[in-house]
């Protein structure tokens, strides 16, 4: 799991910032827009997706006013997005798992389709890799002002898996079913996770060699350039090589 925690430091690294910032806040704007659509109006104190959303905006500094647009579109926009997931196999049988938000799937799916095939991949049909991933609940959480025994003891009582040490960050990870008692726990704490959310973690990881490796991280890299893309998930290892290769790419 921590190897994956090292590729989004990495891409936050290769990426330019400010693009890289107009891209997560245009994720969380599209996550804030769907929550009001989806999850019960745009009251977050009733709407525990919104509230988790709103939460994550605030921990990657989206300004109030790009927040407020989201929530206000969600509330008129009554066609408009939808949620769709795509599923396939990158070079060397490595399992992929794209989380979409779209307004337009013929376009999407076009999309992504082209990515698979141009890097040597294909898109599998809806299913064929859920025996890969289990969904679970991660919390990144800034280490400031945190102890890091104390707090590992906290959210272990109030039902997380697992607890690792990252560069700047705790890591909190849960089954989904307790991800809202976790989420509650941080609150009452009055700990603001820089991000909270549900991802796939692979139950298996797919060894390659670090050439081959490489070929898998290119295909990754363009699904997450495209706009409608909203999340990517795999299962290669990720060894310190083929991170190291991939940062000096």
């Amino acid at each position: 799991m921590s190897g994956h925690n090292k590729w989004s430091t990495i891409k936050r690294k290769k990426g330019a910032a400010d693009a890289r910032r107009s891209k997560i806040f245009s994720r969380i704007a599209k996550e804030i827009t769907i929550a009001v659509k989806e999850g019960g109006g745009a009251d977050p104190e009733f709407n525990p997706r919104l509230r988790l959303a709103v939460q994550n905006a605030k921990g990657a500094n989206m300004p109030k006013d790009n927040i407020e647009r989201a929530i206000h579109k969600g509330q008129s926009d009554t066609g408009g997005l939808q949620e769709v997931t795509y599923e396939g196999y990158a070079p060397g049988g490595v399992g992929i798992f794209v989380e979409c938000m779209t307004d337009n799937t013929n376009r999407t799916v076009g999309n992504i389709r082209s990515i698979f095939n141009k890097r040597g991949g294909n898109l599998g049909t809806n299913g064929s890799l859920s025996f890969l991933f289990d969904r679970k609940g991660v919390f990144a959480i800034p280490k400031e002002g945190l102890d890091a025994e104390e707090f590992a003891l906290e959210v272990i009582d109030a039902g997380a898996e697992d607890f690792q040490e990252e560069e700047d960050y705790f890591v909190v990870y849960t089954v989904m079913e307790d991800f809202g008692k976790v989420q509650k726990k941080l609150e009452e704490m009055g700990v603001v996770p820089e991000n909270a959310e549900l991802r796939r973690i692979p139950n298996t990881l797919k060894k390659l060699d670090p050439e081959e490796a490489m070929k898998v991280l290119r295909m990754i890299d363009d699904f997450e350039e495209d706009d409608d893309v909203q999340n990517v998930y795999h299962n290669l290892e990720l060894t310190e090589e083929i991170l190291q290769k991939w940062e000096n790419s």
